[in-house]
């Protein structure tokens, strides 16, 4: 059972007469529709969940609240929905995770009704869609120990930029300094993160970041943005499928790390060497990654001064790992591209395998070429997203608008200058002892592969004076290992554990203690 209401406030009215065609304002009995967001507009539904063998209520509050700048003018709406655990007496214990997705530019749709929210999205036990659409109960959600905000960063969902106080849009250019780059981005989206942990009144409550993809470069800036400019400070980030956030992993080290995600999709297809096939893919990448570390790095960085033989032990060993044929990889010079990688692996059984999650199998038109058509696991997630999240939202929350949706919004050209935010996420992890940092990979994922998050958590501390706080957890499936049932179950625990992990005691003072 679900009860619905609908609050908004005078200045809500102002700003929704602000966003409305003139003839709306005059109520004009010939006023052309128009589809625009209301800056500051929520609805309020309650639900009950079994979560992790608990019953409990909570509230979805779902809708609009503004991004202000320095004259406190709202320049754009950005869309969110808010889960809330009802029945908790100290609210201010009770944890706050903060949920952003990447792109840039993608809607925060895919963690919201797939991974850590109390519904899931309706696909079969490996991620693949099935009929009729939607989203069922999801009894792994960690609702049961955080309550969750899901953003939607400016053009993706229902987020839009909002006109200025003489009425007119913001330039491209303008709009561009204002949201699409990522330190506009960062700076933004601190400020709203200010703005509704005050109106929720969650300034007490333990808080923590999770982004996926490009969201990982996101929160890994907002930790220390954060801290530097809101004084709020965190307890956890949660990397889910990273970035490179500004650590650079160019040349020989870009191109020896994807040895092993190319060892676990030719594991997954059966296409390497009866020996290999026979064990475990954790036995087989460990191999692989030492091979990677102590052989195949050192050998693409020696570039033409690779002895012929040696060459060819190179080109043989990579060949047999990646399943590939040893010529294949000599005429790539030892360096393999993954959409390459793509097309190639499977060319003799006619299909492609997919980029984010290479699980997902597709056909192209002709079997020659050095990379797919198209991603054949993206088509496979939009398929089932799109029909769920915009049933869900209108059906379920009750938030009703002709507004479109954007699954991706036009954010670009995206300004990547400057990109810090690794170097932001240690600092932010210095200044604060709280600070703790788990990342989640899948070992199928090709466009931000396990090996590559591996890396990027060595490197965030390169001092190990806090690899304690830094935990990597890896899972047989790919970008979104959520969509697979057995480890939508898994991660969302290994979340649970971090976050519960990470709530310090009520005694124990944020401080380092001398050596």
């Amino acid at each position: 059972m679900k009860f619905f209401s609908h609050a908004l406030s005078a200045s809500c009215v102002a700003a929704a007469l602000l966003l409305a065609p003139a003839s709306y304002a005059n109520a004009s009995e010939t006023a052309l529709p128009s589809a625009k967001i209301a800056a500051d507009d929520v609805v309020i539904t309650e639900h009950r969940a079994n979560i992790n063998g608990e019953r409990f209520e909570y509230t979805a509050t779902t809708g609009t609240q503004p991004v202000f700048n320095a004259e406190g003018e709202a320049t754009a709406a950005l869309f969110f929905t808010y889960y809330e655990r009802q029945g908790v007496k100290n609210r201010e214990e009770r944890p706050l995770l903060i949920s952003f997705n990447g792109g840039p530019g993608s809607a925060s749709v895919w963690m919201h009704i797939a991974y850590t929210g109390p519904k899931a999205l309706r696909v079969d036990d490996e991620g693949f869609p099935i009929m009729p659409y939607g989203v069922k109960n999801n009894p792994h959600s960690v609702l049961d120990v955080a309550d969750i905000v899901f953003v939607n960063p400016v053009n993706t969902g229902y987020s839009r930029v909002l006109p200025g106080p003489d009425g007119k849009m913001p330039s491209r250019e303008q709009q561009q300094k204002m949201f699409f780059g990522v330190n506009a981005d960062v700076s933004y989206l601190a400020d709203w993160i200010n703005t509704f942990v005050s109106r929720h009144e969650r300034w007490r409550s333990p808080k923590y970041l999770i982004g996926e993809s490009y969201g990982t470069t996101r929160v890994s800036g907002l930790a220390l943005e954060l801290q530097n400019r809101q004084w709020m400070y965190l307890n956890g980030v949660i990397l889910v499928s990273p970035t490179e956030i500004g650590i650079k992993r160019e040349g020989p080290v870009e191109a020896a790390n994807r040895l092993p995600y190319f060892a676990a999709t030719a594991w997954y297809h059966n296409a390497l060497a009866d020996d290999l096939q026979q064990q475990d893919l954790l036995e087989v990448l460990e191999e692989v990654e030492a091979y990677t570390l102590n052989t195949y790095l050192p050998a693409l960085a020696k570039g033409a001064m690779l002895p012929a033989a040696e060459r060819q032990q190179i080109a043989e060993q990579v060949a047999r790992y990646a399943g590939l044929s040893t010529q294949t990889v000599l005429r790539s010079n030892l360096d393999i591209s993954p959409r390459f990688f793509w097309k190639e692996l499977l060319r003799d059984r006619g299909q492609t395998v997919g980029r984010l999650d290479s699980r997902y199998l597709g056909i192209d038109r002709n079997d020659v070429g050095d990379s797919p058509d198209y991603n054949a696991e993206l088509t496979s997630w939009l398929h089932s997203f799109t029909p769920a999240i915009n049933y869900y939202l209108r059906e379920e929350l009750n938030y009703k608008t002709d507004v479109k949706y954007n699954m991706f919004g036009p954010v670009h050209p995206w300004d990547r200058t400057n990109n810090n935010t690794g170097e932001n996420l240690r600092q932010a992890m210095a200044q604060n002892p709280y600070l703790n940092v788990l990342i989640q990979s899948g070992y199928y994922d090709g466009a931000t592969n396990y090996f590559d998050a591996k890396y990027t958590g060595w490197h965030i501390d390169p001092s190990r004076r806090m690899a304690d706080r830094i935990d990597f957890k890896g899972y047989r499936s790919g970008h979104m290992m959520y969509l697979r049932a057995e480890d939508l179950k898994a991660a969302n625990q290994d979340v649970r554990e971090f976050i519960k992990a990470t709530v310090p005691a009520a005694d124990e003072a944020a401080k380092y203690d001398a050596q």
